[in-house]
Formats: C-alpha cells, structure tokens, sequence
C-alpha cells in the first residue's frame, strides 16, 4: 500500500485534532495559508486539505471568520450503539469483499454504519489505516494449525490456507502489492512466522527460507489479481468465462489452423483444455515445492 498523498496526510492530521478534543466544535482550524507555511505545500495542496474535511461535514466555512469545526458529530452506530475499530473494519470488510476497493471509502462505511463519517476518524485514522486492519483481519482466518508431515505438507497446507483468504477476499491482492514496504501486521507476521518454523529442520540459510517464503507468495499474489481481475471482467461485461470461451472459440481455432502455430494446434487436436485459476493454483504450487525440494536436497549435499 503507498503512502496518503501530502493534502490527505494534512486532513488525516487536523481530524485527529478535532477528534482529541484539541480543536472543539466553532474552533477555527489552521488557514490555507497557516497550513502552507508550518506544512511547507502549496496552496492547492492545502486547499483541497480542507476540501476533504468539508465534504466529509468535519469543518465548515464561516464568511468573515474562516473554517471552522463543525457541530459535534455522533459517535454512535445503528440503534445508538456505540461504535467499534472492530465493527468499522467489519463494515469495511463486507463492502470491499462485495465491491472491492474501489467501492471503499470512509463515507461509504459511515453509510452503511448508519453514522457520521467524522465519527470513524475516532477509530481509524484514514482509509489506508483501514485497509491495514481488514488486511490483518482477513489474514487471521488462516487456519494454522500446524498438519501432520515434513516441511513440503506444511507449506502445502499453508499455502491453501492462503489461497482460501484470497478467493474470499479479492481485494487483498492489491492490498499486498507491495513486498518492498510491508505493513507492521501481527496476523500477517503471524502466518509468516509459521512457514518460517516449517522450514526451519531444513539445511536452508535464514535467507533461502525468506526468500522461499516470499517467492510462495508472491505466487498466490499474482493468482489473486488474476482472480480480481477476473471478477471485474465479468462485472463489466456479464459473462462468464465459459460463455467467453464459447463466443470467441471459434475465432481461435480459425487461427490456429492458418499454419503458424503447429505446437498451439496440437492442443486443440484433443479434448477441450480446461482452465481454472484453482487448477492453475494446485498446479503450479506442486512446481515451486518440487523447486524447494531440489534447492534443499542441493543445500543438504
């Protein structure tokens, strides 16, 4: 996940103000021209720093004395229940699972809370805090109970597990894109911990273990957007991939048989070949353990 842009930073820094008490409802809230200068931005930066806060009804503009906190917003979710980091992240949950992130934003889930959006800023600081967390949350449905068998059972177990908390969450691919800034999450270290001591018995160095660990799920990752990917295809267009492959088979097999590609056509020549992202999972994770299992036997000689 990358980095708040500079004018969300500075929203995310007043509304942690206004959310502590510091700055009470009529309180003015720093100018643009304040937040220029202690910020070091441009105007328009900070302009549309405070555009964020008046559209989520965190502050309002006040002719003659400026921007000013708004009226004290509820705190409280549906039926006045209190509300929760736990009950925001599992609002944000079930509208990312149903609509992936691009359909999540911190109004949204105040909607579906049935609350003010100023109120989640109490709970979760900004939308990447937030998808840090259902990210965290989502990596504990792994169940890591540890199988019967050697290292090669155990990330096979965990892989599956893995591959499970992305087919339930899509979203999560794009969530985890980055491997060069990870994101501090006890969950996710949690499972990472886990393959590691599966592989602890074997003659690896602490970086070939790493980097096992790594390259496995970088492998789960790229299926993980392939299915995202797949499941925004068939949002967009309404059909699936099976009537895909029905409309356009025809137009395949018409090039195939041009000549060009003899090695293609032979596929073609025998039953149809099916392809699923679950099929493609099981098989390409036996190859990557197969790999490991030569990378250890060579290690061991």
């Amino acid at each position: 996940m990358t980095a708040d842009p500079p004018y969300l930073s500075i929203a995310a820094g007043i509304r942690r103000r206004i959310a502590s008490g510091e700055l009470a409802p009529g309180d003015r809230v720093p100018s643009t021209r304040a937040i220029v200068r202690e910020s070091g931005v441009a105007m328009a930066t900070a302009t549309k720093a405070l555009a964020v806060l008046a559209r989520e009804g965190a502050v309002r503009a006040v002719p003659g004395v400026g921007t000013v906190v708004a009226e004290a917003v509820s705190a409280r979710g549906p039926q006045g229940a209190a509300l929760s980091r736990e009950a925001v992240v599992a609002a944000a949950l079930r509208i990312a699972d149903a609509e992936g992130l691009a359909g999540l934003s911190m109004r949204r889930v105040a909607g579906d809370l049935g609350t003010s959006t100023m109120a989640l800023y109490r709970h979760v600081p900004s939308k990447g805090e937030l998808v840090r967390l259902m990210t965290d949350v989502a990596f504990d449905e792994a169940d890591l109970r540890r199988p019967a068998g050697d290292w090669r059972a155990q990330l096979t177990h965990a892989s599956h597990q893995l591959w499970g908390v992305y087919r339930r969450h899509p979203w999560m691919a794009r969530a985890m894109a980055s491997f060069i800034r990870p994101e501090p999450m006890p969950e996710a270290m949690t499972y990472t911990e886990w393959v590691l001591r599966a592989l602890r018995g074997t003659p690896l160095s602490v970086h070939q273990v790493m980097l096992t660990h790594l390259t496995l799920i970088a492998f789960v990752q790229g299926l993980g957007m392939a299915m995202e990917l797949e499941g925004h295809a068939l949002e967009d267009t309404g059909v699936s991939n099976d009537e895909w492959m029905d409309r356009n088979g025809g137009r395949f097999a018409a090039i195939v048989s041009s000549g060009r590609y003899p090695v293609l056509a032979t596929i073609f020549e025998h039953e149809p070949f099916g392809m699923d992202l679950d099929s493609l999972f099981a098989f390409g994770l036996d190859r990557l353990l197969d790999g490991i299992a030569v990378s250890i036997r060579e290690t061991s000689a």
